[in-house]
């Protein structure tokens, strides 16, 4: 299998290559969460004191949202906003997220990257120096190139903890077999 970043037909050629990094990304999502039971999707780590993998792509795919429509210049519809959101609860901390099954999850995150792909081939690559404003507590402001890298690099962060997620939830289950 070839690896490359070339972006999409359709698209101006940097914005299809950043584009290309967040879908390789939720491909990747997609490897590492095959075969996860609602358990294991739920699961919070030692002593749950951790996000749940299901909490997890939930932030992703939210945090992807916002990005898009930061993309398409609009503001995020309040529909999507109860849908998705919040950002983060009242205790500044990732919503709960439990029994949502992960095809559900992992579909609505394919819905939010092809929004993505649609507003990538809206773009050219000098729409890439727009700025825009982000942030949920304090004001930031980045350019549009910023965050499609953004959105690739945070989903990878969040895969890392979700590995490390999978290999305790397993170590848990190896535990609990061998005193069972």
């Amino acid at each position: 299998m070839l690896y490359d970043l070339r972006g999409e037909a359709d698209m101006s050629p940097i914005v299809g290559i950043l584009y290309s990094a967040v879908e390789e990304n939720s491909q990747r999502l997609q490897l590492i969460t095959d075969g996860m039971s609602q358990e294991e999707v739920d699961y919070k780590g030692p002593n749950n004191s951790f996000n749940s993998t299901a909490q997890l792509i939930k932030h992703i795919m939210y945090v992807d949202l916002n990005w898009v429509y930061r993309i398409k210049g609009q503001p995020l519809p309040h529909s999507l906003i109860e849908q998705y959101g919040p950002m983060i609860d009242a205790n500044n901390r990732l919503p709960m997220v439990k029994g949502k099954s992960l095809n559900t999850l992992m579909s609505e995150y394919e819905g939010v990257v092809k929004m993505l792909k649609d507003a990538c081939t809206q773009l050219t690559d000098a729409d890439l120096d727009k700025v825009v404003t982000f942030g949920h507590e304090n004001e930031k402001q980045a350019t549009i190139r910023w965050g499609l890298w953004h959105m690739a690099d945070h989903s990878r962060y969040h895969q890392a903890q979700i590995n490390q997620l999978r290999k305790w939830y397993h170590e848990f289950i190896s535990k609990e077999a061998d005193f069972g």
